[in-house]
């Protein structure tokens, strides 16, 4: 029998209702904006980062959370005594300044939210440190100041062996042209860059399958790693494609960090079209290991883990080359992937050569 997502006790069913719950009522708040001389631009509510509009700027805030993958780290340690929280620290900022560049705008300062079941799990020094350095590490690499942070012991709340990490960025887009409006147009290219490996997202899927495994974390996984060790590499940091993209005047149409509901957040844009995917590229090891040791089936496989892609972009078909380069030229793996379609109002993600498909009602975050 395949496993699921939702088996492992993620269900993105309710957790979509709840966000667009929040967005409904959070935009009766929105005329408070005009008492600080600020507004709110069109067409940002449902988008990864929320913005402030200024006469001669934007203003970006996100909030993000790094999910179970520190789950990872302490079961990993437990097993072989590794500590792997440089990467988790790293993993944080990712998922925090990655979600801020999709609308265009490059990172200021980020702040950690670092709570905790008891105040002892500090005493861990060396754990504690390899968090702080990899936290830091993430803030140099995402060209943003680490601003501050909250540490709040929450005594009955929270496990008292384990952490929650999350976080909060805030950044600017100016001048205000190079807003990634979400201007998308029929025959645009999409370009896909690599991720490292899992990332930040459907780790709880990855913890259910570790857990079913005699060998656990320190199971092969075919590419001389073993699951552990290739579930905790780093995230990629995408915020230096997005600014050597600006350098350069190449313009994105609109930007997608794959995270959440996998493939399908390609189709996060409201206006309605189909994403056909022709390049897609074989799975890292890694996926494929998790699709056989599940099993997972493609189909869901695809709607849970980025396999293999972290970030993508739409621009108009003339400009894929200088996108390409200006990837390249930032240090990332980065293809051309695909093309955007048009067919009447239906919205979908298409994936011919595996012949999947997923349609807009797949994803409601709206």
């Amino acid at each position: 029998m395949s496993l699921s997502y939702e088996s492992s006790g993620v269900s993105y069913g309710p957790l979509d209702a709840f966000k667009r719950a929040c967005q409904k009522s959070a935009l009766t708040t929105t005329d408070l904006l005009a008492v600080h001389g600020f507004k709110e631009p069109s067409t940002v509510r449902g988008e990864s980062a929320y913005l402030i509009e200024a006469e001669d700027h934007f203003l970006a805030h996100v909030e993000e959370g790094l999910g179970t993958k520190n789950l990872v780290a302490d079961a990993v340690q437990a097993q072989t005594g590794g500590c792997f929280y440089r990467a988790i620290g790293i993993d944080t900022v990712a998922t925090i300044t990655n979600d801020l560049v999709t609308c265009g705008a490059l990172p200021i300062a980020v702040a950690m939210h670092a709570a905790v079941g008891s105040s002892e799990w500090f005493s861990d020094e060396h754990r504690a440190e390899e968090l702080v350095r990899g936290f830091a590490e993430g803030c140099r690499s995402a060209g943003a100041v680490w601003g501050g942070g909250e540490t709040p012991a929450l005594k009955g709340l929270i496990n008292p062996s384990t952490i929650v990490l999350a976080g909060s960025a805030v950044g600017t887009i100016s001048p205000k042209s190079l807003r990634i409006l979400g201007d998308v147009q029929a025959g645009d290219a999409i370009i896909f860059l690599a991720s490292s490996g899992v990332q930040t997202n459907g780790l709880t899927l990855c913890r259910k399958i570790a857990e079913s495994l005699p060998g656990g974390y320190g199971t092969p996984i075919g590419d001389g790693k073993n699951l552990g060790e290739a579930l905790l590499a780093p995230s990629t940091i995408y915020v230096s494609f997005v600014r050597e993209c600006q350098r350069r005047g190449v313009r994105l149409n609109y930007a997608a960090h794959v995270t959440g509901h996998g493939w399908r957040k390609l189709m996060r844009l409201e206006e309605p079209f189909v994403y056909e995917i022709t390049e897609p590229r074989r799975p890292p090891a890694l996926f494929e290991f998790l699709m056989k040791a599940g099993p997972v089936a493609p189909r869901e496989a695809f709607a849970t883990f980025n396999m293999g892609i972290g970030f993508a972009v739409y621009v108009s078909p003339e400009l894929a080359a200088p996108a390409l380069e200006a990837a390249r030229a930032s240090g990332y793996d980065a293809w051309l992937a695909g093309t955007v379609k048009k067919d009447g109002n239906r919205k979908a993600v298409s994936i011919p050569s595996m012949g999947l498909e997923f349609e807009g009602n797949t994803l409601q975050v709206r």
